[in-house]
């Protein structure tokens, strides 16, 4: 199982998860909305990248992308309840806003889209070359089709 710590409910999106990994343990991650200083700032001062930005992810652990997570092998990383903690999340909620007003869909998808997609991250997805792109835009709207938030046929 997978426990989005939060102070929205994404409790349908962690569900939604479900079979995107293979863990010996419960998994759990942290996600914050934030607001444009604080992720411009965050940005800064992690990438060298002063703009804002929608999301940013800070993954706990390495080399893991399609490898079943065994948590004796992160007994460091157990969060306080003996959970594997995967690492943070970090969305803008008025670049999100914009986004999902430009790309003609709902507030909702669009944030669900980019907690997703953070998550992949932590998961040690990337979209640095084609392949990895796609590989990761497939799990996204694999994962945001579970929830009846695909992106609309055009």
């Amino acid at each position: 199982m997978l426990i989005i710590d939060c102070e929205q409910d994404f409790s349908a999106l962690a569900a939604a998860f479900e079979g995107e990994y293979t863990a010996d343990c419960n998994l759990s991650a942290e996600v914050i909305i934030v607001d444009e200083d604080y992720i411009r700032r965050l940005n800064a001062e992690t990438r060298n990248i002063d703009k804002v930005t929608d999301v940013l992810s800070f993954p706990s652990l390495d080399g893991i992308k399609g490898k079943p997570l065994k948590l004796k092998k992160h007994p460091a990383e157990r969060d306080e309840n003996g959970n594997l903690f995967m690492g943070s999340i970090a969305v803008c909620e008025k670049r999100a806003r914009e986004q999902a007003e430009e790309y003609g869909h709902s507030y909702a998808r669009e944030l669900n889209y980019l907690v997703t997609h953070g998550l992949l991250h932590l998961l040690g997805y990337d979209h640095i070359g084609e392949d990895d792109r796609a590989e990761m835009r497939e799990r996204e709207e694999r994962v945001l089709k579970k929830l009846n938030l695909q992106r609309e046929e055009q």
